[in-house]
């Protein structure tokens, strides 16, 4: 199966600038963003928050699939992601990623959780597409 997703961003100005973005899913409409450089002053979001979230949120759905394919249906998986940037000589890389996951599965041993949560990291969509392997820690479910 074969799926196309697609978003359109819209820029006015230099680095100083802003600009919006669209989903087709039109979840985001027209949403502000700014460079990351000036993110602590702006509202909106940025680009690397938006790699972060997709990072977040393709691992959850992924650890989500493993367990259900299992038989297990989580009560609750909650993934924080952190992505590190770095200046390099072509401009602004990501030098590492990390996510703590922590989660609800009834009748599920803890050792079990963490083997499909491993596996999830390996599969993450986001994650093979940026060419990063994230690591992985727990946080209290």
């Amino acid at each position: 199966m074969e799926r196309t997703c697609s978003a359109e961003a819209g820029w006015t100005g230099g680095i100083n600038g802003s600009g919006t973005i669209t989903t087709d899913s039109r979840t985001l409409t027209n949403v502000g963003f700014q460079s990351g450089l000036k993110y602590a002053e702006a509202t909106g979001t940025n680009p690397e928050e938006l790699v972060a979230a997709a990072v977040a949120s393709s691992f959850t759905l992924a650890l989500a699939d493993r367990l259900a394919k299992d038989g297990h249906e989580a009560e609750l998986i909650r993934t924080l992601a952190h992505l590190e940037l770095v200046r390099e000589s072509g401009g602004w890389g990501i030098s590492s990623a990390s996510l703590e996951v922590s989660g609800r599965v009834a009748d599920l041993p803890e050792t079990e959780f963490r083997r499909h949560a491993e596996a999830a990291r390996r599969d993450c969509a986001i994650s093979q597409l940026l060419k990063i392997e994230p690591t992985l820690s727990f946080g209290a479910g």
